[in-house]
């Protein structure tokens, strides 16, 4: 039996509406801060999608209100799943917005892991959303998007602190030097992290390691350089050299 849920949240950024609007309703805009490689198509009744390590997922948009309203709806699995997001934004004094986000639907038997794993995430992916226009406003990133799996979560996040040698404990507001092997340094700041991913802030990218319980390690990367070329293909290698 399926399980209804919704979670709302909302957070004020400093962007302008139009701003927010480029980074949350166009492909190259969701690419700039979310996962994967991501294609809106601007109207309602089209398709918005995301891909992922070679998987695609397709929505129906549902409202398309430039500058004030987006929503979205997965298909109705047979056992009676879908995703609907709606994002709404609204202007304030001094070029600044709030954005209200409202993710619901229908979950399955696992229902209780999914629903904390979304409530959990989402403050993160807003987070990011805020670096973005923050550090990034109207610049296009190249997204990278990693997987493997390792024998636990524990040691995946032992690896990846080793590798990357971060201070411990790792929290926001620490300056890292990077270097992992075979990769360009990572110079920056950490700006997120908690007991499953760390996000950190380098003059020209946003980069992302998450790592479940289960051992999955995963990376989402956002690469503002001039030479993006092979990256993704180069931190695949590298993340399952690591952890594998």
């Amino acid at each position: 039996m399926g399980h209804p849920f919704e979670i709302e949240l909302e957070e004020h950024l400093p962007a302008t509406p139009e701003q927010v609007w480029d980074a949350i309703a166009t492909g190259p805009g969701v690419d700039s801060w979310f996962m994967g490689r991501n294609e809106i198509e601007a109207r309602e009744g089209g398709i918005s999608a995301m891909e992922t390590g070679g998987q695609r997922e397709e929505a129906v948009i549902t409202a398309y209100e430039p500058g004030k309203r987006l929503a979205t709806r997965t298909g109705t699995a047979e056992d009676g799943r879908f995703m609907a997001f709606e994002y709404l934004i609204e202007g304030r004094e001094g070029g600044s917005t709030v954005l209200r986000v409202v993710h619901s639907g229908v979950l399955g038997d696992d229902w209780q892991d999914e629903y904390d794993a979304l409530r959990r995430g989402w403050p993160f992916h807003l987070n990011t959303l805020r670096e973005y226009l923050s550090y990034f406003p109207g610049r296009i990133a190249a997204p990278v998007f990693g997987v493997a799996t390792g024998s636990s979560g524990r040691a995946v996040r032992d690896a990846l602190i080793e590798a990357l040698t971060l201070p411990t404990p790792l929290v926001a507001g620490a300056q890292v030097h990077a270097s992992p092997a075979g990769l360009p340094p990572i110079d920056g700041e950490v700006v997120w992290a908690d007991d499953e991913r760390f996000e950190i802030r380098t003059a020209d990218g946003l980069y992302t390691f998450h790592q479940a319980p289960t051992g999955l390690a995963l990376m989402f990367h956002h690469l503002f350089g001039p030479d993006t070329d092979g990256a993704e293909t180069a931190w695949q290698h590298w993340l399952t050299a690591l952890v594998s």
